[in-house]
Protein backbone atom coordinates (compact mmCIF):
# COMPACT_ATOMS: atom_id res chain seq x y z
CA UNK A 1 0.00 0.00 0.00
CA UNK A 2 1.48 3.49 -0.77
CA UNK A 3 0.43 6.51 1.24
CA UNK A 4 0.86 10.22 0.09
CA UNK A 5 3.82 10.33 2.08
CA UNK A 6 5.45 7.95 0.05
CA UNK A 7 4.77 10.38 -3.13
CA UNK A 8 5.55 13.38 -1.64
CA UNK A 9 8.98 13.61 -3.60
CA UNK A 10 7.04 12.69 -7.00
CA UNK A 11 7.20 15.12 -9.92
CA UNK A 12 3.66 14.87 -10.42
CA UNK A 13 1.30 16.39 -8.43
CA UNK A 14 -1.12 13.61 -7.41
CA UNK A 15 -3.88 15.91 -5.89
CA UNK A 16 -4.15 18.20 -8.54
CA UNK A 17 -4.10 15.26 -11.30
CA UNK A 18 -7.06 13.62 -9.49
CA UNK A 19 -8.90 16.88 -9.37
CA UNK A 20 -8.25 17.82 -12.98
CA UNK A 21 -9.50 14.26 -14.14
CA UNK A 22 -12.72 15.21 -11.48
CA UNK A 23 -13.49 18.37 -12.95
CA UNK A 24 -13.71 17.83 -16.98
CA UNK A 25 -17.31 17.63 -18.49
CA UNK A 26 -18.12 13.64 -19.29
CA UNK A 27 -20.48 14.81 -21.82
CA UNK A 28 -20.38 13.00 -25.54
CA UNK A 29 -17.88 11.32 -26.74
CA UNK A 30 -15.13 12.69 -27.59
CA UNK A 31 -12.00 12.08 -26.06
CA UNK A 32 -9.67 14.69 -27.60
CA UNK A 33 -8.58 15.51 -23.60
CA UNK A 34 -6.88 12.48 -23.64
CA UNK A 35 -4.71 13.31 -26.20
CA UNK A 36 -0.92 13.00 -24.62
CA UNK A 37 -2.37 11.33 -21.74
CA UNK A 38 -3.86 8.29 -22.58
CA UNK A 39 -4.06 6.12 -25.75
CA UNK A 40 -5.95 3.27 -27.07
CA UNK A 41 -4.86 1.36 -30.50
CA UNK A 42 -8.21 0.76 -32.49
CA UNK A 43 -9.81 -2.47 -33.71
CA UNK A 44 -8.36 -3.30 -37.53
CA UNK A 45 -11.64 -3.20 -39.43
CA UNK A 46 -11.98 0.39 -38.47
CA UNK A 47 -15.43 1.04 -37.72
CA UNK A 48 -15.97 4.33 -38.87
CA UNK A 49 -15.15 3.69 -41.46
CA UNK A 50 -17.35 1.21 -42.77
CA UNK A 51 -20.07 2.89 -42.14
CA UNK A 52 -19.98 5.86 -44.97
CA UNK A 53 -20.21 3.07 -47.76
CA UNK A 54 -23.40 1.67 -46.15
CA UNK A 55 -24.94 4.98 -45.86
CA UNK A 56 -23.95 6.43 -49.17
CA UNK A 57 -26.49 3.38 -50.71
CA UNK A 58 -29.18 4.00 -47.93
CA UNK A 59 -32.28 5.94 -47.79
CA UNK A 60 -32.26 5.82 -44.68
CA UNK A 61 -30.43 4.97 -41.61
CA UNK A 62 -31.05 4.86 -37.73
CA UNK A 63 -27.48 5.09 -35.19
CA UNK A 64 -28.75 3.10 -31.83
CA UNK A 65 -27.37 5.37 -28.60
CA UNK A 66 -25.32 7.64 -31.00
CA UNK A 67 -23.54 8.95 -27.60
CA UNK A 68 -22.72 12.84 -28.92
CA UNK A 69 -22.95 11.72 -32.28
CA UNK A 70 -19.85 12.14 -32.89
CA UNK A 71 -18.76 8.92 -35.11
CA UNK A 72 -22.38 8.92 -36.83
CA UNK A 73 -21.76 13.05 -37.76
CA UNK A 74 -18.68 11.92 -39.16
CA UNK A 75 -19.70 8.63 -41.23
CA UNK A 76 -22.64 10.78 -42.40
CA UNK A 77 -20.31 13.64 -44.05
CA UNK A 78 -18.03 11.30 -45.89
CA UNK A 79 -21.62 9.72 -47.45
CA UNK A 80 -21.99 10.58 -51.12
CA UNK A 81 -24.51 10.67 -51.53
CA UNK A 82 -26.06 11.32 -48.24
CA UNK A 83 -29.18 9.19 -46.95
CA UNK A 84 -32.29 11.37 -47.17
CA UNK A 85 -33.43 10.55 -43.41
CA UNK A 86 -31.30 10.33 -40.70
CA UNK A 87 -32.21 9.21 -37.31
CA UNK A 88 -30.29 8.30 -33.98
CA UNK A 89 -31.41 7.52 -30.34
CA UNK A 90 -29.88 8.46 -27.10
CA UNK A 91 -30.71 8.38 -23.13
CA UNK A 92 -28.45 10.50 -21.59
CA UNK A 93 -29.76 14.24 -21.44
CA UNK A 94 -26.41 15.87 -21.52
CA UNK A 95 -25.65 13.83 -24.91
CA UNK A 96 -28.79 13.85 -26.16
CA UNK A 97 -28.51 17.98 -26.90
CA UNK A 98 -25.09 17.42 -28.14
CA UNK A 99 -26.12 14.46 -30.88
CA UNK A 100 -29.20 17.13 -32.04
CA UNK A 101 -26.97 19.92 -32.28
CA UNK A 102 -24.52 17.85 -34.19
CA UNK A 103 -26.72 16.09 -36.59
CA UNK A 104 -28.67 19.09 -37.14
CA UNK A 105 -26.90 19.67 -40.91
CA UNK A 106 -27.93 16.39 -41.91
CA UNK A 107 -31.80 17.25 -40.82
CA UNK A 108 -31.33 14.11 -38.17
CA UNK A 109 -34.25 13.55 -35.93
CA UNK A 110 -32.74 12.10 -32.19
CA UNK A 111 -35.32 10.10 -30.05
CA UNK A 112 -34.18 10.21 -26.11
CA UNK A 113 -35.42 6.49 -25.05
CA UNK A 114 -33.73 4.08 -22.70
CA UNK A 115 -30.83 1.84 -23.68
CA UNK A 116 -33.63 -1.09 -23.49
CA UNK A 117 -36.50 0.13 -25.15
CA UNK A 118 -38.53 -0.39 -28.03
CA UNK A 119 -37.56 1.97 -31.33
CA UNK A 120 -39.45 4.49 -32.25
CA UNK A 121 -39.04 3.57 -35.72
CA UNK A 122 -41.81 1.94 -37.48
CA UNK A 123 -41.52 -1.72 -38.96
CA UNK A 124 -38.98 -2.07 -41.99
CA UNK A 125 -38.57 1.85 -42.21
CA UNK A 126 -34.59 1.71 -42.52
CA UNK A 127 -32.02 0.30 -44.39
CA UNK A 128 -29.02 0.84 -41.93
CA UNK A 129 -28.71 0.22 -38.06
CA UNK A 130 -25.26 1.33 -36.92
CA UNK A 131 -24.42 1.04 -33.39
CA UNK A 132 -20.82 2.10 -31.74
CA UNK A 133 -20.29 0.47 -28.30
CA UNK A 134 -24.43 0.55 -27.03
CA UNK A 135 -24.88 -0.97 -23.33
CA UNK A 136 -27.82 -3.24 -24.44
CA UNK A 137 -28.36 -4.59 -27.74
CA UNK A 138 -32.14 -5.26 -28.55
CA UNK A 139 -31.74 -7.32 -31.52
CA UNK A 140 -35.34 -8.09 -32.30
CA UNK A 141 -35.80 -4.31 -32.88
CA UNK A 142 -33.05 -4.01 -35.12
CA UNK A 143 -34.89 -6.55 -36.96
CA UNK A 144 -37.83 -5.20 -36.71
CA UNK A 145 -37.27 -1.71 -38.33
CA UNK A 146 -34.79 -2.78 -41.14
CA UNK A 147 -36.42 -3.24 -44.36
CA UNK A 148 -35.50 -6.79 -45.74
CA UNK A 149 -32.03 -6.69 -46.88
CA UNK A 150 -30.60 -4.02 -43.98
CA UNK A 151 -27.76 -4.06 -42.72
CA UNK A 152 -27.12 -3.96 -38.93
CA UNK A 153 -23.52 -2.90 -38.31
CA UNK A 154 -21.89 -2.28 -34.42
CA UNK A 155 -18.77 -2.02 -32.65
CA UNK A 156 -19.38 -4.12 -29.63
CA UNK A 157 -18.05 -3.97 -25.83
CA UNK A 158 -17.18 -7.94 -25.30
CA UNK A 159 -19.01 -8.10 -21.67
CA UNK A 160 -16.57 -7.75 -18.27
CA UNK A 161 -13.86 -8.60 -20.94
CA UNK A 162 -12.78 -5.09 -21.97
CA UNK A 163 -10.72 -3.42 -19.50
CA UNK A 164 -10.64 -6.12 -16.93
CA UNK A 165 -7.16 -5.18 -15.67
CA UNK A 166 -8.82 -1.58 -15.25
CA UNK A 167 -11.29 -3.49 -13.29
CA UNK A 168 -9.76 -6.09 -11.23
CA UNK A 169 -7.38 -3.88 -10.43
CA UNK A 170 -10.06 -1.85 -8.29
CA UNK A 171 -12.74 -4.10 -7.75
CA UNK A 172 -10.51 -7.79 -7.47
CA UNK A 173 -10.79 -10.65 -9.73
CA UNK A 174 -13.71 -10.73 -11.86
CA UNK A 175 -15.45 -13.55 -14.04
CA UNK A 176 -14.25 -12.59 -18.26
CA UNK A 177 -14.67 -14.76 -20.76
CA UNK A 178 -15.05 -13.68 -23.96
CA UNK A 179 -16.36 -16.51 -25.94
CA UNK A 180 -19.03 -16.18 -23.61
CA UNK A 181 -20.32 -12.23 -25.12
CA UNK A 182 -19.49 -13.82 -29.00
CA UNK A 183 -21.85 -16.63 -27.98
CA UNK A 184 -24.30 -13.82 -27.07
CA UNK A 185 -23.87 -12.16 -30.02
CA UNK A 186 -24.51 -14.73 -31.94
CA UNK A 187 -27.90 -16.07 -30.34
CA UNK A 188 -29.10 -12.73 -30.49
CA UNK A 189 -28.52 -12.40 -33.82
CA UNK A 190 -29.75 -15.33 -34.99
CA UNK A 191 -33.17 -15.27 -32.15
CA UNK A 192 -33.64 -12.29 -34.42
CA UNK A 193 -33.94 -13.93 -38.19
CA UNK A 194 -30.86 -11.99 -38.93
CA UNK A 195 -28.41 -13.66 -40.89
CA UNK A 196 -24.72 -13.11 -39.47
CA UNK A 197 -22.33 -11.56 -42.14
CA UNK A 198 -19.15 -11.12 -40.11
CA UNK A 199 -18.26 -11.39 -36.63
CA UNK A 200 -14.73 -10.34 -35.41
CA UNK A 201 -12.73 -9.94 -31.78
CA UNK A 202 -10.24 -7.95 -31.20
CA UNK A 203 -7.98 -7.03 -28.10
CA UNK A 204 -6.32 -3.81 -28.49
CA UNK A 205 -3.94 -2.51 -25.58
CA UNK A 206 -4.89 0.91 -23.55
CA UNK A 207 -2.11 3.07 -21.34
CA UNK A 208 -2.89 6.10 -19.72
CA UNK A 209 0.34 8.01 -18.58
CA UNK A 210 -1.11 9.88 -15.76
CA UNK A 211 -3.79 8.97 -12.90
CA UNK A 212 -5.68 12.03 -14.12
CA UNK A 213 -6.90 10.21 -17.08
CA UNK A 214 -7.30 7.41 -14.93
CA UNK A 215 -9.93 8.93 -12.99
CA UNK A 216 -11.37 10.88 -16.16
CA UNK A 217 -12.21 7.18 -17.84
CA UNK A 218 -13.79 5.67 -14.91
CA UNK A 219 -16.26 8.70 -14.95
CA UNK A 220 -16.59 8.57 -18.57
CA UNK A 221 -16.99 5.24 -18.69
CA UNK A 222 -18.75 4.26 -15.51
CA UNK A 223 -19.19 0.85 -15.82
CA UNK A 224 -15.89 0.05 -16.04
CA UNK A 225 -16.20 0.25 -12.29
CA UNK A 226 -19.50 1.09 -11.06
CA UNK A 227 -19.29 2.23 -7.67
CA UNK A 228 -16.07 4.52 -8.81
CA UNK A 229 -15.61 7.61 -7.02
CA UNK A 230 -12.07 9.11 -6.03
CA UNK A 231 -13.22 9.10 -2.30
CA UNK A 232 -14.24 5.67 -2.18
CA UNK A 233 -10.80 4.28 -4.30
CA UNK A 234 -8.29 7.00 -3.39
CA UNK A 235 -6.09 4.39 -1.98
CA UNK A 236 -5.89 2.40 -5.21
CA UNK A 237 -5.26 5.67 -7.25
CA UNK A 238 -2.77 6.28 -5.15
CA UNK A 239 -1.00 2.71 -6.53
CA UNK A 240 -1.88 3.50 -9.81
CA UNK A 241 -0.16 6.81 -9.68
CA UNK A 242 2.72 5.34 -8.21
CA UNK A 243 2.86 2.51 -10.94
CA UNK A 244 2.65 4.98 -13.66
CA UNK A 245 5.96 6.45 -12.03
CA UNK A 246 7.44 3.35 -12.17
CA UNK A 247 6.44 1.85 -15.35
CA UNK A 248 5.68 4.85 -17.28
CA UNK A 249 1.85 4.01 -17.91
CA UNK A 250 -1.40 1.90 -16.41
CA UNK A 251 -1.56 -0.37 -19.03
CA UNK A 252 -4.89 -2.49 -20.08
CA UNK A 253 -6.67 -4.15 -22.77
CA UNK A 254 -9.78 -3.50 -24.94
CA UNK A 255 -12.24 -6.40 -26.07
CA UNK A 256 -14.40 -5.93 -29.02
CA UNK A 257 -16.31 -7.26 -31.50
CA UNK A 258 -17.13 -6.48 -35.20
CA UNK A 259 -20.95 -6.95 -35.83
CA UNK A 260 -22.39 -7.37 -39.23
CA UNK A 261 -25.93 -8.78 -39.77
CA UNK A 262 -28.53 -8.83 -42.85
CA UNK A 263 -31.95 -9.12 -42.77
CA UNK A 264 -33.38 -11.62 -44.91
CA UNK A 265 -36.12 -12.14 -46.97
Amino acid sequence: MYTDEQLSDSDDDFEALVREGSAVPTEGWDFSWFDGRAIEDRPSWGYAARLAPLYSTAEAVLDVQTGGGEVFAEALTAADPRPATVLATESWSPNLELARQRLAEFGGRVYQIPDDARLPVTDSSVDVVSSRHPTVTRYDEIARVLRVGGTFISQQVVGLATNREIYEFFLGPQDHDPEEGLRLIREGVAAAGMRLDDLRYEQTRVEFFDVGALVYFLRKVPWTVPDFTVERYRDKLIEAHAEILQNGAFVSYSRHALVVATKPE
